[in-house]
């Protein structure tokens, strides 16, 4: 069986391995587009390798620390009395006949450690899904201290140009590239999150043809992880991908299989925005029936904070009834004991004081109003305070005689314990079922600082854990509550991984809602995620975090990127601010479901003169473009004679597109632009082309 190829085929790709003649791994042939494999392999190494093995220069696909002992291996096992250097040989292969499965399969004879790596390509899709299955068949215990999913090679004969995104609490998804010319690249979070210092998502292309093809990696696990780029003396970049294992080496007993989080590649000739449209019709796959124009939203949160009762909030929510939005969202302060900070969480019962009419009849003000309902929970945490850590303190992460850490006044519940879990699926469970709620915000304000358990023996995978009961969670919330639309939020942007894209509805990408702080997110969110996802909120100028001025129609446009909120204090809005957000709001009704399932292209920047999205409808007979002044608004700098022109992407050439009485060709409109004309009182524009 050894010697054999296999080619993986998605819409516009391959992904083509092969087992050498040796039988001891997996290598990669070629990875693009549709042909690429015919003719010799771009990464194949058949030159000396001194002072090293054959599979330190191989382009191997999952790599034991036998297989790679000096350039970085993605599986570290060791044996009861330490021993290391698992080595495997291929014991068989299970491929499907569309070219889309493939699982191949390994054995080491010392240890007894099976090896399943799997393989499968989406129908309709340009990524490849990679996993690894572990089993132990031998007769003794074994401990995995390298648990890497995956191993990706990538060309870069003129040095690899990385993209990533970094950033931190209300600075999230910054996009930001290095050139690696020798050496590692890492990246990764140890917070028990995805986390907001870096997103589980890379993109490599050679340094020398940035605007050419470009490779993407993208983890599926909302724990602890990491991934590293290394480009090798042989013009090579090694990604690995998978867990971080932050709570010591994972045991394997005898008999024991553990499967390892999914990585996704994706490639594109069409370098980073290309990539990016392959992401999105991935994500928008993953979302299944669910991917439906979401509604338009209201959340209190701004407006109100925790000084949440019943008069208030109807106040609100008259207003926004009135402006047409669709679903009212009641934040933080809902809850009994809830002031502040301090206390309340995990005490899940309405507070009779602030809702003295009963909660059932303040939803059902609300809904009469034409408004569905939704509510803030962050049920994994809980406040020193409550009632529920006076009745069970051993429910929190805590090691033995050791003192507690706070973060935001809160301790974080062990959600690995099977009672934990229980309770937060009951509590979710149980408002979903008494009360009548559209739209749950799940969210998250601290990352895990304990490593351990009270009581806990031997070594114990926290991470593992918690990550598999919360995505059980939400799937059975998903199962019996199919009608409620749920939102990930961590602190803003600390939990986007494609495991929650699976199963999460919406993504609340940051905190910071201050409209240029907010383009520069929202411009790294699209890189890896689709419009679908993105949560965006109009709210108060100069608000919390960005004084610098911009219209209420900027921040309309801005919102409007992806699923359209509001978070202002509307009852302070001006007659005229209610009219003008009416307007938009309708407007953006008009246009969602282009945005929901459009073909993205993102033009200029928000460090640029121009800035704008451009989202092209399926049938192609729509084209909405949205667009930013991204400059000085005092009139420093504005040409009122030369407008900005905005390249658009993907149009019929030969085809005619009309905005309102203004004519273009997609020649037209590819080489030379849509105009654009910015003033200090006109910032932001939405418009929408149709194809004659």
């Amino acid at each position: 069986m050894t010697g054999r190829r296999w080619t993986l085929r998605g819409a516009h790709t391959e992904y083509t391995v092969t087992v050498p003649a040796h039988g001891r791994w997996l290598e990669l042939v070629a990875w693009g587009p549709h042909g690429v494999s015919d003719g010799p392999s771009p990464v194949a190494y058949d030159g000396p390798v001194p002072f090293l093995t054959p599979g330190d220069a191989a382009p191997v696909e999952y790599a034991t620390d036998a297989d790679r002992p000096f350039t970085g291996a993605d599986l570290v096992v060791e044996t009861a009395n330490g021993q290391r250097r698992v080595g495997f040989t291929h014991t068989g292969v299970r491929a499907d006949a569309d070219g889309r499965e493939l699982a191949v399969d390994f054995a080491d004879p010392v240890t007894g450690l099976r090896a399943t790596v799997h393989y499968r390509v989406p129908a309709g899709t340009d990524v490849v899904q990679r996993w690894v299955e572990l089993t132990n068949d031998g007769t003794g215990p074994l401990r995995v201290v390298r648990a890497g999913s995956a191993g990706f090679c990538v060309p870069t004969p003129h040095g690899a140009l990385l993209s990533h995104q970094w950033g931190q609490w209300a600075q999230e998804f910054q996009l930001s590239h290095i050139e690696l010319g020798h050496g590692t690249f890492t990246i990764g979070s140890s917070q028990g999150v995805p986390g907001h210092l870096h997103v589980p998502w890379l993109a490599v292309r050679d340094a020398a043809d940035p605007a050419g093809a470009a490779w993407g990696m993208a983890l599926a696990w909302t724990g602890s992880w990491e991934i590293s780029a290394e480009r090798d003396t042989g013009g090579l970049t090694r990604v690995r991908a998978g867990r971080h294992l932050v709570d010591g080496p994972l045991e394997l007993a005898a008999g024991d299989r553990l499967t390892l989080p999914v990585v996704t590649g994706a490639y594109s000739p069409d370098g980073l925005h290309g990539l990016a449209r392959v992401w999105h019709t991935h994500q928008r796959l993953l979302a299944g029936d669910r991917l439906t124009p979401r509604p338009v939203l209201y959340n209190s949160w701004e407006a109100t904070y925790f000084a949440v009762e019943a008069q208030s909030q109807l106040a609100l929510a008259r207003v926004a009834a009135e402006l047409g939005v669709e679903t009212f969202v009641v934040d933080d302060g809902w809850f009994v004991g809830r002031g502040d900070d301090t206390a309340g969480l995990g005490d899940w019962t309405p507070d009779p004081a602030k809702f003295p009419a009963g909660f059932d009849a303040f939803i059902a003000d609300v809904r009469a109003l034409g408004l569905n309902f939704g509510l803030w929970v962050e049920p994994e945490c809980v406040n020193p305070t409550s009632a529920l850590y006076a009745e069970h303190p051993d429910w929190v992460y805590s090691v033995d005689g050791r003192p507690l850490t706070q973060v935001r006044n809160q301790y974080l519940l062990d959600l690995g314990r099977p009672e934990v879990a229980e309770f937060v699926h009951s509590t979710v469970d149980g408002l979903l079922h008494r009360y009548d709620i559209d739209y749950l915000k799940w969210d998250f304000n601290r990352p895990r600082t304990e490593p351990g358990r009270p009581g806990g023996v031997g070594p114990l995978d926290l991470d593992g854990a918690h990550v598999a009961n919360l995505h059980r969670i939400y799937e059975r919330l998903r199962h019996d509550h199919p009608g409620v639309l749920v939102e990930a939020c961590a602190g803003g942007g600390a939990r986007t991984d494609l495991a929650m894209a699976a199963r999460a509805d919406v993504f609340w990408p940051s905190d910071n809602t201050g409209p240029l702080d907010r383009l520069a997110i929202q411009y790294g969110f699209l890189h890896a995620n689709a419009p679908h996802l993105l949560s965006s909120w109009v709210t108060d100028s100069p608000g919390l975090f960005d004084p610098r001025p911009r219209t209420l129609a900027f921040r309309f446009v801005l919102a409007m990127a992806g699923v359209l909120g509001i978070g202002a204090d509307i009852r302070a809005w001006s007659p005229a601010e209610r009219a003008e957000a009416a307007g938009w709001i309708a407007r953006y009704k008009e246009i969602r479901d282009v945005v929901t399932t459009g073909e993205v292209h993102l033009i200029g920047g928000p460090d640029q003169a121009r800035c704008a999205v451009q989202y092209t409808s399926p049938d192609e007979r729509r084209v909405v473009v949205l667009a930013w002044h991204t400059g000085r608004l005092d009139g420093a700098g504005l040409l009122p004679s030369r407008p900005v022109r905005l390249p658009l992407r993907g149009l019929d050439p030969t085809a005619r597109y009309r905005d309102g009485e203004r004519h273009y060709s997609g020649s037209h409109l590819a080489a030379v632009g849509l105009p654009v004309q910015w003033s200090p009182t006109h910032d932001a524009d939405l418009i929408v082309l149709h194809r004659d």
